[in-house]
């Protein structure tokens, strides 16, 4: 069942020091940039994946092409991408050893929660941890 309650996402929240976010856009009109700025801002490494723009770089950060490229520990993926993709990010993530899902707004697949939960992943559904980090009123997050 992915996390609803405010204690379990503040804690997930407070926990997570890295994060790919995987539809991340150079664009800065693109809500995933300025979600990227935010969650930047409040002390988290957001690093970036999009195959379109693979090699160029995002708010400091290198892009890479896919989840299975990043060299480091992974703590969330934030899923920048429309429902129906959700799925095939969701298996990489697991196959990354990814932590944690999140799955921005209006982003829902029940079946690849079900999947990262079997895979021992946290999964959140349906909201933007931007507007999360607001709502609940969490500091930022100290460097790991």
């Amino acid at each position: 069942m992915p996390l609803t309650r405010d204690e379990d996402i503040r804690t997930l929240l407070e926990e997570t020091r890295t994060i790919a976010m995987v539809g991340a856009s150079d664009r800065p009109n693109r809500p995933s940039n300025g979600v990227m700025v935010l969650l930047q801002r409040h002390g988290y490494r957001v690093i970036p994946v999009n195959p379109q723009i693979t090699g160029e770089h995002i708010h400091g950060e290198f892009v890479f092409r896919e989840l299975s490229q990043i060299g480091v520990p992974i703590d969330m993926v934030d899923i920048f991408r429309k429902s129906e993709h959700a799925g095939e990010v969701v298996d990489a993530a697991i196959a990354a050893g990814a932590k944690s899902i999140w799955m921005q707004l209006d982003v829902i697949d029940h079946d690849a929660a079900a999947r990262a939960e079997a895979a021992g992943l946290k999964v959140v559904m349906d909201r933007c941890p931007a507007i999360e980090i607001r709502r609940l009123g969490l500091a930022p997050v100290a460097a790991a």
